[in-house]
């Protein structure tokens, strides 16, 4: 799985126009091949940060979907910014879920009842 973080930091008079534009993308980029999540996240203590986040099946779908149209929207997008995007691709090669928590708290459960600080 890969992971893709993008950060922008909007310039204040233009944070209404990369709203919709962010919006836009959502459910089309979201329906590409390989795409598992596409979600936008605005800063709650700044309004004019915003932050995508992406989930791709394998590097080839992240490829095509860099290579698209959409993608190239977001990069003119830059005319808009305070700085340039930030991005992050990060390659997952193992994903653990809730058991990994109910793990690590039965673990400490057990250290706690056992009069134990360690963890």
């Amino acid at each position: 799985m890969i992971i893709v973080r993008i950060t922008m930091n909007v310039l204040p008079e233009k944070q209404l126009e990369v709203t919709q534009t962010l919006l836009s993308m959502i459910e089309s980029t979201g329906k590409e091949a390989g795409c598992l999540s596409y979600a936008v996240f605005c800063d709650i203590e700044d309004k004019n940060r915003f932050s995508l986040l992406e989930e791709w099946e394998t590097r080839e779908d992240l490829d095509h979907h860099i290579r698209s149209h959409r993608f190239g929207v977001l990069l003119g997008s830059k005319t808009l910014l305070c700085e340039p995007l930030k991005i992050q691709i990060n390659t997952v090669s193992q994903s653990e879920g809730m058991e990994a928590i109910h793990a690590a708290r039965d673990k400490r459960s057990y250290f706690v009842a056992a009069g134990s600080e360690a963890f």
